[in-house]
């Protein structure tokens, strides 16, 4: 499992994978095939990493890439840049504009319309999902009815069995939706919960009007061959997840 590639029914000309931490020249704490310049890693491996990834994936540019602040902020973006945007998220309309997401437990979240000809990309960590990013990334997305619909694919992410959160994350998504609750579990430890990302992500999305979701259900944490995990590691790298118009 080098690339890990969607099974969703997304147009042919919506082009969009995921990458793990196999191959790649980094090493230590980011063996592998890191794609973080923010981590602490050497930087000439970083960009040794992105221009091997570029080409093993046929991307068409380079990618676009982010300066993640768990913020709520997507940003359109109709040509390629080498300027690393402040958001985490980023939309397109345009063909050839590399969408990206960097992630190590946060949940990446792929959106296309069913026309292929709008896609985003949203790094989801549980204070932007909270927030309501992937809702504004949805509100990017013109001409929808019911012929053209939102569709959203779910990258790899924390598991909720490995992602302990306190009665601030909870009462973050609760107060804004009571049916979040239900993806919460209750531990044993007064105030402690298990947190479910993927289903906050999609009951958001279904509220949002996507009900065409996906999730890859890949646990980051679990799996230490194939991703990063903050949450596991502290010092790690970061896999990313990428859209783009062919």
């Amino acid at each position: 499992m080098s690339l890990i590639i969607p099974d969703w029914n997304a147009p042919k000309n919506v082009k969009a994978f995921a990458s793990t931490r196999f191959e790649g020249c980094s090493t230590g704490a980011y063996q592998g095939l890191n794609l973080g310049t923010h981590v602490g890693d050497d930087a000439s491996l970083v960009e040794n990493n992105r221009a091997w990834l570029k080409q093993h994936a046929n991307m068409p540019v380079a990618p676009v890439w982010l300066n993640q602040t768990h913020s709520t902020d997507v940003v359109t973006v109709l040509e390629p840049t080498a300027d690393i945007l402040d958001a985490d998220g980023v939309f397109t309309t345009a063909k050839g504009v590399v969408c990206s997401a960097m992630t190590a437990d946060c949940l990446p979240v792929i959106l296309t319309d069913s026309q292929g000809t709008q896609v985003a990309a949203v790094h989801a960590g549980w204070r932007g999902l909270a927030g309501g990013i992937l809702e504004n990334a949805i509100a990017k997305f013109l001409n929808l009815d019911s012929e053209n619909q939102v569709m959203a694919w779910l990258g790899p992410a924390i598991g909720q069995e490995a992602f302990e959160v306190g009665d601030d994350v909870l009462a973050a998504f609760v107060d804004a939706d009571p049916q979040a609750k239900s993806a919460f579990r209750a531990k044993t430890e007064p105030g402690k919960w298990l947190a479910n990302m993927s289903q906050l992500a999609t009951q958001r999305l279904n509220k949002a009007g996507v009900t065409l979701v996906t999730d890859s259900n890949l646990c980051t944490f679990t799996d230490a061959d194939a991703f990063y995990s903050y949450r596991r590691d502290g010092i790690t790298g970061r896999q990313a997840t990428f859209i783009w118009l062919e």
